[in-house]
């Protein structure tokens, strides 16, 4: 039988509410300058996010560590997948100087998955935080971080260099991570996110993208399983077919329905709650430490 999550969606056309800023204004090219000089991968470029114009006009932008090619092969995800490079050891410290060279005050740090390296990426990843720590000690950080395959150990270096937010995301529901995820487990996930609390992590989150189809009695179920996981703040946003090659997009979800999930997801005690058709998980994160 047929997977219907890859069927063809010609006919589902792009809302109003879909509309992305064209990148524009000093601070864009100031540093878009910066990431074409110093050779940095961004998941803003690397993922095609909607929101690279808004963001980078403000001067701010997610930094990815450990190459630009990803051992897996999610069917939603713009970064490409094959055989990674070797691990750069010098990253942390280019990293960390290109953050203080922006004048950036909130740091997002994410990384492809590194399943092919025995510490899945997480000792290049601490020493990443460790370096912007040293370097630019007036930055705060968000670590948006792969699974690392469910093992402690590794994650426990992250929790020990103590960035200001640890996110994992979910990125759908449990029926459709087979499909959207492949190599991912929800349960997997879920775990990893109650493991960073109760490891002493003060703010973790994660964040889902609707329109896979999903439905909406799938999506309260996994705000809730999620809350049940200690989480204290949630991203939700609109999935965006990266390619004609990737995963279609089976719904446009409204604005309305996005309203709805928000009002739920606070009334289970989240800290913070960004939910709307241009949400993506990095989006508005200096709001997500206070």
């Amino acid at each position: 039988m047929e997977n219907p999550i890859l069927e063809p969606t010609a006919l589902v056309q792009k809302p109003k509410w879909i509309r992305v800023k064209l990148p524009t204004g000093k601070n864009y090219r100031e540093l878009r300058s910066l990431v074409d000089k110093y050779k940095l991968n961004t998941i803003c470029q690397s993922g095609s996010c909607p929101n690279m114009g808004e963001c980078w006009g403000e001067g701010t932008a997610t930094f990815m560590i450990l190459g630009n090619v990803c051992t897996r092969s999610c069917g939603f995800c713009g970064v490409k997948t094959g055989k990674p490079l070797e691990v750069n050891w010098d990253e942390p410290e280019k990293v960390a100087r290109s953050i203080k060279l922006m004048k950036i005050k909130h740091a997002v740090l994410t990384s492809v998955d590194r399943d092919d390296l025995k510490d899945m990426g997480s000792i290049l990843w601490a020493e990443t935080v460790q370096a912007v720590r040293r370097i630019s000690p007036g930055t705060t950080m968000e670590t948006l971080i792969p699974d690392f395959q469910g093992i402690h150990k590794h994650i426990d270096r992250l929790v020990a260099v103590a960035p200001e937010v640890i996110s994992h995301n979910m990125e759908t529901v449990k029926r459709l991570t087979r499909e959207v995820r492949i190599q991912a487990r929800y349960e997997r996930s879920l775990e990893v996110l109650d493991y960073l609390k109760s490891a002493g992590q003060k703010r973790t989150k994660t964040g889902l993208m609707l329109g896979l189809g999903e439905t909406k009695d799938e999506v309260f179920q996994t705000i809730e399983d999620i809350r049940g996981a200690q989480v204290d703040v949630i991203t939700i946003g609109q999935y965006l077919q990266p390619t004609k090659n990737h995963l279609a997009v089976k719904k446009f979800v409204t604005p309305e329905e996005f309203e709805e999930y928000r009002v739920f997801a606070q009334s289970l005690g989240f800290r913070h709650v960004e939910s709307s058709p241009l949400v993506r998980s990095s989006y508005h994160a200096e709001k997500h430490i206070h």
